[in-house]
């Protein structure tokens, strides 16, 4: 508790909710902030609300447990009935999973653990018609319209080429210090690009120094200690344009003259770390701030968040679990032409559909594959491009612009959050469009966030990916738009988006090998959602 929350968190010895008010235009505020979003003043207080809310999402989680939550347990939001914009995570209690519905009227009940007293919610006693869902609060056809023009007609893209890639050794509990992973894929790539060690002023990473120890080696700081570079310019942190931003970053650093060559790099070690924290041996992950309020209801992963979006995306469209699936085999066939991924066994949609349950409706083939590896990518000024030995990979345009709710239970209901805004920037800084793109490597933590990117991007409409995904064959190799043809995170690993930027220009530049989709000229990679994400536009110089 803090000084922010604690009347949240301790309304319930009375038995009546609270929510922070906004005393100028009267909106409801959650989480509690020291400003209004919907007016910008400071006069805020407390509002005692019925209690009532709408069901607008629940996941039935069969995979993660706490201590005192075994599961399975429900994992819920419900909007205020006072003011839907606001919605709560929540535990959905006293009732059947299987006859919850969206649009259920609901109440809260609270549970006392110590000095906090949860807000849980039951059915109500008196039901009528489901609710329809809310609207978000940016739909996607308002999108358009809200994207900022370019600032000058010159494009820092136009300044930029990427000269070379790297790859550590990829697998499971591989059980090595992330550092020589992350010095093995830099090795890699600045040997790809021509360069000497020397050559390079600038590093630039995601998430630097300040995450938990298995989402990266120490950042900047950790590299540079191990090899000297002296870099005149550097960058690192997560509040960035997700895992790729630290090329966007590089980029812009390039055109503003600060560097001629950087070094990009992302190492994840999630699963040597998981194995050293069973064996005792690392301290577990702490809770953010900004997951304060899904963690005391067991929502202790991304999936219990997006499996309420691909159920509210299933319940408005019509899609299926075997629409998910599609994209699932998709991976594990491409990734069957890959020496480098971790799961190569062919997949059947049975085997999809009948694999264990981890939150409804995932399964455990909706899921990214965990492991250690780390891939690196050099940035450099596009005039030096000319000396060195492989052709430049050129940057047609990038995506940056956030357009949604930040937080991850109050943003985009229907589909991946920090996918549209993003999108929808990117075809405003190019005269390309989706036809034009030849391979896309489209960030797949989870099957749903492939199927809300190629919704977002355009390559089929908002709810069409039903239609579009049927059968597999628009998104094989041979297909409309091969996708995620190293295996995706599904199957290749999860190398955090970095491994998607990395089989694009591999694919650009010919050398995908037996996956290679001919005549590739124009590739579009994708890293994070959920969190801020980015988008990168990159083609061949013919």
């Amino acid at each position: 508790m803090t000084a922010d929350n604690e009347f949240f968190w301790t309304s319930g010895a009375d038995g009546r909710l609270r929510l922070r008010e906004c005393e100028s235009c009267a909106a409801l505020i959650h989480p509690p902030q020291p400003v209004c979003r919907y007016c910008r003043k400071q006069q805020l207080g407390k509002r005692e609300v019925s209690g009532f809310a709408t069901l607008i999402g629940f996941t039935v989680n069969h995979r993660f447990s706490l201590p005192g939550l075994p599961a399975p347990y429900v994992v819920a939001q419900v909007a205020i009935e006072e003011d839907p914009r606001v919605r709560l995570t929540t535990n959905a209690v006293e009732c059947d999973p299987g006859e919850l519905r969206l649009g259920m009227r609901m109440e809260v009940v609270f549970e006392q653990l110590e000095d906090v007293w949860l807000p849980l919610f039951r059915p109500a006693a008196e039901q009528g018609e489901p609710a329809p869902l809310p609207r978000d609060e940016i739909e996607p056809d308002q999108l358009g319209g809200l994207v900022r023009p370019m600032v000058t007609p010159e494009k820092f893209e136009d300044k930029v080429a990427i000269t070379g890639i790297g790859m550590s050794e990829i697998g499971r509990r591989l059980m090595v210090p992330p550092l020589s992973l992350t010095v093995q894929a830099c090795e890699r790539a600045v040997a790809d690009a021509g360069l000497s060690l020397d050559d390079i002023d600038g590093l630039s990473t995601y998430p630097g120094a300040g995450m938990y120890s298995g989402f990266g080696e120490g950042g900047v700081a950790a590299l540079e200690a191990v090899l000297g570079i002296r870099p005149t310019w550097y960058n690192g942190g997560a509040d960035t344009f997700g895992p790729g931003g630290s090329l966007i970053a590089a980029m812009l650093a390039i055109a503003g003259g600060l560097a001629r060559h950087v070094l990009c790099f992302r190492t994840i070690w999630d699963s040597t770390f998981g194995e050293l924290v069973k064996a005792g041996r690392v301290s577990p992950p702490g809770v953010a701030r900004t997951t304060s309020w899904l963690t005391p209801f067991g929502a202790t992963s991304a999936a219990h968040t997006l499996a309420q979006n691909a159920q509210r995306h299933f319940h408005r469209y019509g899609t299926t679990r075997e629409t998910l699936g599609w994209i699932a085999l998709n991976q594990r066939a491409n990734a069957a032409d890959n020496p480098t991924a971790i799961y190569r066994d062919p997949m059947t949609m049975e085997d999809y559909l009948t694999a264990r349950t981890i939150t409804t409706p995932f399964g455990l083939y909706d899921c990214d594959v965990p492991c250690d590896a780390a891939v690196a990518v050099i940035v450099s000024a596009k005039d030096t491009a000319k000396d060195l030995p492989k052709p430049p990979i050129l940057v047609e345009a990038v995506g940056t612009q956030i357009l949604e709710r930040i937080e991850w239970d109050q943003s985009t209901l229907t589909h991946e959050p920090q996918v549209l805004g993003q999108a929808a920037h990117l075809w405003s800084r190019t005269s390309l469009r989706p036809g034009d793109v030849d391979v896309a490597q489209l960030y797949d933590g989870f099957t749903f966030n492939c199927l809300s990117w190629l919704e977002g991007l355009g390559f089929c409409g908002i709810g069409e990916a039903k239609d579009f995904l049927d059968g597999g064959k628009n998104i094989a190799r041979d297909g409309v738009l091969p996708l995620n043809t190293h295996g995706g995170q599904l199957s290749h690993g999860r190398t955090h988006g970095m491994g998607l930027i990395h089989e694009a220009i591999a694919q650009l530049r010919g050398e995908a090998g037996a996956r290679q989709v001919p005549d590739a000229r124009v590739a579009l990679a994708t890293s994070g959602g959920l969190t801020p994400s980015g988008v990168l536009l990159l083609r061949t110089d013919t």
